[in-house]
């Protein structure tokens, strides 16, 4: 069985979309507690198509909404928001033949390693982060997410 991390999380997760099938604020709060590495206060929130659109192109400047986007604001204590693009994520479920709330888990990891200081612009850092993404999936009884279907 999984241990939850003793690391302290505080959450707020808001539902800025009205896309189907998006998971619980104590879903999300379950795969954000498996992923820290310490005491983190997250923002989280569910987009549309148009608002993720919008903050990538902002904040990236990339004109395409992507899964998922991580804005660390203060690094003592940690402190950031992560932006959920649901069709995104439902799209690339379909696309990659996953399941829907396994998808959303991973992203919410991914993101969350974002948040403290992961990143995969090199291959090593690739490596470590998606073996730590795999364990942490793995651990909460989702498939690899690596592992094509």
């Amino acid at each position: 069985m999984h241990k939850l991390s003793s690391a302290k999380l505080s959450l707020a997760v808001q539902y800025a979309s009205d896309a189907p099938d998006i998971p619980t604020r104590a879903q999300f709060r379950r795969w954000a507690k498996a992923s820290l590495l310490g005491d983190v206060s997250l923002t989280l929130r569910i987009v549309d198509e148009a608002e993720g659109r919008e903050l990538n192109k902002a904040y990236r400047g990339k004109d395409y909404a992507t899964n998922v986007l991580t804005f660390v604001l203060d690094d003592e204590p940690l402190y950031g928001d992560v932006i959920v693009c649901a069709p995104v994520v439902a799209r690339e479920a379909r696309e990659q033949r996953k399941d829907l709330l396994a998808h959303y888990a991973h992203m919410t990891i991914h993101a969350l390693l974002h948040l403290q200081g992961y990143d995969h612009e090199s291959d090593d850092d690739a490596a470590e982060m998606e073996a730590l993404e795999t364990k942490l999936m793995l651990e909460l009884r989702y498939p690899d997410p690596y592992l094509e279907s």
